[in-house]
């Protein structure tokens, strides 16, 4: 048996003896010993959805209601999220006595339920249900009856219980923060249950030390996860401040490197870059992370760990996947993005990402996460990173980076190996942008043994409007605020064609500008983008 096979047979054999203490009666207090708030605020219009018996996942909807726990055939993520219960801050938000009806009655209803969905019993899930049941006990449960708030209790030890017999937890990603955090909060409303502190600070430096890398970027190495993972910290830091529990060393000091991170993945308007199954959020949301976070630091020109590269002059914010995708078993969310860019002028998205669907089907996730959904260089339709539903298989395994800057402005070479299977080849891309921000260069460039047709896409954010001039030689793209810029290109055909949108949660149409090149023409192409006037 190997060492990982023994690990498994371990958290098997301690959830099954959990499974059986569940049997015996549990010496528990009818309300936490002390209540730690969400921090977080929720969104009332989703709130006012759940009293009607519907719940939003990630812009995916399903039905929500009693009884229909065991009914769920959904995508994984939205089942999860059911059984979470994070969505009590948006019925918080809502804050009517039918907001806390429904609260309750949903609460009672699934802790009354033989639950037949394994992911109701995954640690992250657990975690994140005690999280929230507890951060929002003050509005359903306080003023419950005995029996409602016991029984309320009783299973938030038992769960607590699971969560210390599964560490450490299989999902090695962001999720064992958030079965942690779960922990931890269990412990700080059951004083009494000491072991299920001193247990989850045995695992947690080990899970930061993994999980956030050396330039503060979180090593799934999306905006979005990055987000998820410092809302878990400053929760985490937050709940053992509240009991004076000494903290580990490594949270104060990932915390403090994630912040910088974070503002390096942000574009002007606030919003998250739309990189590995990121949505932009909230501008607001984020603003209040970092505030709650504590801590300073400018965005960061490279996260060069994670292979993020951000170029800013004047207005302009150019940010670039230039690294390798996450390890495997930690690229649940990656997409084949690898060099694909997003550009922004102050608070207007000019170039873009598709986005993401994290909760839709199968077939909706993959084609946003296609290479073709990214602004970048696509070889003759082929993935630069073979896709499954866990992650990816093929992918790029080499990628390399060279960024220079003098007198405000910046270079960036960057090139991957994502082809070099199927076809043998590299894809290169040169970016520059001037020092005012309004003159961006690029060149992309395959080099391979048998020249291949390509196309290089530009996906443009629902705001901007494009029309093509000169002969189809350039596009000029309008913004909101009705400022002008145009994309020039040499050696390959430019056409405009239909995009999609998934930045927010509904989809919206979009366009793209498409340069394609064939394979008995240049395996190189210079393209410009400039300010018009």
């Amino acid at each position: 048996m190997s060492m990982a096979d023994s690990r498994r047979w371990l958290r098997r054999a301690r959830r099954a003896f959990v499974r059986l203490q569940q049997f015996r009666p549990l010496h528990v207090p009818d309300a936490p010993a002390q209540v730690a708030s969400d921090p977080w605020p929720g969104d009332a219009a989703c709130g006012a959805r759940l009293v009607k018996g519907e719940l939003d996942v990630a812009g995916t909807a399903r039905a929500l209601r009693p009884g229909g726990w065991n009914q769920f055939n959904d995508q994984a993520m939205l089942r999860a999220a059911a059984h979470g219960f994070t969505w009590l801050r948006d019925l918080h938000a809502l804050g009517t006595d039918a907001a806390r009806g429904r609260a309750r009655t949903l609460v009672s209803d699934w802790i009354a339920t033989q639950h037949t969905d394994p992911l109701a019993e995954r640690p992250d899930v657990i975690g994140a249900r005690i999280a929230a049941w507890l951060g929002h006990y003050d509005f359903f449960a306080a003023s419950a009856d005995d029996a409602f708030r016991q029984r309320l209790m009783s299973r938030t030890a038992a769960d607590a219980a699971a969560v210390a017999a599964a560490l450490p937890v299989e999902e090695l990603d962001q999720r064992a923060l958030t079965a942690l955090k779960g922990l931890i909060a269990a412990a700080v409303a059951l004083p009494e249950h000491a072991a299920l502190l001193t247990r989850a600070l045995r695992f947690l430096p080990q899970e930061i030390a993994r999980q956030i890398l050396p330039d503060g970027c979180h090593v799934e190495r999306s905006p979005a996860v990055q987000l998820a993972a410092l809302r878990d910290l400053i929760e985490i830091r937050s709940l053992l401040q509240s009991i004076n529990a000494t903290q580990p060393a490594p949270l104060g000091s990932a915390i403090e490197r994630m912040v910088p991170a974070l503002r390096s993945l942000r574009h002007g308007d606030g919003g998250l870059a739309l990189f590995n199954g990121s949505k932009e959020d909230s501008p607001a949301s984020i603003d209040l992370v970092l505030a709650q976070a504590g801590r300073g630091g400018r965005p960061l020109p490279a996260l060069t760990d994670a292979g993020f590269y951000r170029l800013a002059a004047g207005r302009s914010v150019l940010i670039v996947d230039a690294g390798v995708p996450a390890p495997r078993g930690l690229d649940r969310f990656a997409h084949a993005g690898t060099l694909s860019l997003e550009l922004s002028v102050g608070r207007e998205r000019l170039v873009v990402n598709c986005g993401a669907a994290p909760a839709a089907s199968e077939a909706w996730r993959d084609a946003l996460r296609a290479t073709a959904a990214h602004s970048t260089l696509v070889i003759a339709d082929v993935n630069s990173s073979e896709l499954a539903p866990d992650g990816l298989r093929r992918r790029p395994e080499k990628v390399e980076v060279e960024r220079q800057e003098a007198s405000g402005a910046h270079w960036l070479e960057t090139s991957h190996d994502g082809w070099s299977k199927p076809f043998g080849a590299i894809h290169r891309r040169r970016l520059y942008m001037a020092e005012s921000g309004e003159d961006i260069r690029g060149e992309d460039a395959i080099e391979a043994p048998i020249p291949q047709a390509f196309t290089i896409r530009f996906h443009l954010h629902p705001g901007v409007t494009a029309s093509l001039q000169q002969d189809s030689e350039a596009a000029l793209l309008r913004l909101p605020s009705g400022a002008g810029w145009r994309l020039r290109a040499e050696g390959a055909r430019m056409t405009l064609e239909e995009s999609i949108y998934l930045g927010n949660n509904e989809a919206r149409r979009a366009e793209q500008v498409v340069l394609t090149g064939y394979a008995d023409g240049p395996q190189q192409v210079k393209w410009a983008v400039s300010k018009v006037g």
